[in-house]
Parts: structure tokens; sequence; C-alpha cells
């Protein structure tokens, strides 16, 4: 039962990478149409889940395929680094929110 769920992780981390590479083209397909996306959005609908997906692909799929444990730790550090790099991205949105409303 457990090894199911962790493949139902690996699974949700898919379906997180799918829906980010989707929006990101969604979005260049309305670039191309002259509508103007929102840049804080550009980063909610396209980078997060795939951000997001690919480190939880990469916790949970090298341990389940019996690796070395030198692998399993290579790979549980760049899930470790994919994290603080979406908190430096919501970091970096929540001076954008906050310095547009200090000019309003």
């Amino acid at each position: 039962m457990l090894r199911f769920m962790d493949w139902s992780v690996v699974a949700m981390g898919c379906v997180l990478v799918l829906g980010g590479l989707g929006s990101r083209r969604w979005e260049r397909t309305r670039a191309r149409k002259n509508e103007r996306f929102g840049q804080d959005m550009r980063f909610i609908w396209a980078w997060q889940p795939l951000l997001m997906g690919l480190g939880m692909i990469c916790a949970k799929v090298p341990g389940l395929l019996r690796t070395p444990h030198l692998v399993v730790e290579v790979f549980d550090a760049l899930s470790f680094g994919l994290a603080v790099t979406v908190l430096g991205f919501y970091l970096r949105l929540g001076c954008r929110v906050l310095r547009a409303r200090r000019t309003t």
C-alpha cells in the first residue's frame, strides 16, 4: 500500500509538470496575440507547478527505483534547491506586490 502511495506522489508530480508546461504554452500563444498576461501571474500559473512537480518527482523516484544512497542524496539536494528557488520567486513576487501597493 505504501508503495502505491509513493507512486501516486510521482504521478501527481508528473501532472503538475505537464500542467506547468501546458500553461507556459498557453501563455506563449496569448503573447503572440498581444494579450499581455501579468508578470506575476506568469510565475503562479507556469513556473510554480513546474518546479514543484519536478521537486516531487526528484524526491520519490530514486528511492522507489532502489538507487544507491549517493544518488538519493544528490536528488534530495536537487529537490531542496528547487524548493529554495520557489521560495525566492515568492519572496520576489511579494516585494513587487508590496511595492505596487505603496505607489497606489
